[in-house]
């Protein structure tokens, strides 16, 4: 058994497989999935488990390079917001609308769906390099 890290082992594979620029998603329990894309559902109930506690695992356990957020966050999730802000603030952090932001899930390798069932508590964490 792992001693460190994600233990869930399909989070643990993608973390793996990802290249340089992929795409993951970490989403709110009512994000859309679209067709095609890898989802990973952690969801037990509402709330169950957060969006945080999620980001947080996924965040240390992987080199991302850049943040997405949708635009909308800011004014209907300002607790998310602060806490993306602070979580990532060595990161580029690129900001769209939520349109396009579930466009680009399109392109996600996997998209980790939370309890979460606040507003806009959602992004998309691109890989970067080890080196």
């Amino acid at each position: 058994m792992k001693r460190y890290g994600i233990l869930n082992s399909h989070i643990s594979k993608v973390l793996t497989d990802l290249g340089h620029t992929d795409y993951i998603v970490i989403a709110d329990a009512g994000l859309p999935i679209p067709d095609g894309v890898h989802r990973i559902d952690l969801s037990l109930k509402i709330g169950v488990p957060s969006f945080q506690d999620v980001v947080d695992a996924v965040a240390d356990d992987m080199i991302v390079e850049k943040v997405i957020l949708a635009n909308e966050m800011e004014a209907a999730n300002a607790k998310t917001y602060e806490y993306m802000k602070q979580t990532f603030s060595a990161h580029d952090i690129d900001y769209v609308s939520h349109e396009e932001f579930k466009q680009l899930t399109k392109h996600a390798k996997a998209i980790i769906r939370t309890g979460e069932a606040t507003p806009y508590a959602n992004c998309i964490l691109q890989a970067g390099v080890i080196f």
